[in-house]
């Protein structure tokens, strides 16, 4: 769990160094930052939708599973629903504190690197998609405690809980979970993060979000193909 325990130290650090500097960093700067892990995160989600690919035996399965998955994440509203329950914790002002950490709990959990990532460290010792989002976490961790104080670095442990539970998930059913499968995963997540990567460099909103269950129609796939 080396990924996840980094990623919840980067919360802890960025909370203490935000509420030190109370006013926050400057725009420019936390743009330059977002440029910068946007950048990133193209660079890894195409290498590993890159060197995936050629050990797939179903090539058009990636692309069955981003048209089902955002078809059904369209019609789920995902993105949608984030972005409005975003917006509620944003405006109510009646608890800084509770509102801070919920809007800062739901961005750090709710993404492909945080969901993915576990997974693949479980079961491939990779962690690269957790020290990406443990970057990012990063620099939104000091954003959220420059503003709602120290209080913020009770969304660490959450976000350990959080990733903690995919990556157990993933250890004990790390037999049923083939190579085929996970390169599978890796194709469709790499996609997705390729796609939150272009909405960091605000080029494209993706709504990744709503492209989430495409995770899920690999998993279904490989059921079905094994009770046939």
């Amino acid at each position: 769990m080396i990924g996840t325990i980094v990623n919840t130290c980067t919360i802890i650090v960025g909370s203490i160094v935000g509420s030190v500097l109370h006013r926050g960093i400057k725009e420019k700067y936390s743009n330059a930052l977002y440029t910068g892990l946007g950048l990133a995160s193209i660079g890894i989600g195409l290498n590993a939708f890159v060197v995936n690919m050629p050990k797939s035996h179903f090539p058009v399965l990636f692309i069955l599973s981003i048209a089902l998955g955002g078809v059904a994440g369209t019609a789920l509203d995902i993105d949608g629903r984030f972005k409005r329950l975003i917006e509620h914790f944003s405006k109510d002002k009646t608890n800084n504190l509770a509102n801070g950490l919920a809007t800062a709990i739901l961005l750090y959990c709710i993404g492909p690197l945080s969901m993915l990532g576990p997974v693949v460290s479980a079961l491939k010792g990779d962690h690269t998609f957790l020290f990406t989002n443990a970057t990012l976490d990063f620099c939104s961790s000091i954003v959220f405690a420059s503003t709602y104080g120290i209080g913020m670095i009770l969304a660490a442990p959450v976000l350990f809980c959080w990733q903690g539970m995919f990556y157990l998930v993933a250890r004990l059913s790390s037999q049923a979970v083939s190579d085929d499968l996970m390169a599978e995963l890796l194709i469709v997540g790499g996609l997705l993060i390729t796609g939150s990567g272009l909405a960091l460099l605000r080029l494209k909103d993706c709504k990744t979000l709503n492209l989430l269950p495409a995770l899920l129609v690999p998993i279904l796939w490989f059921i079905v193909k094994a009770l046939l």
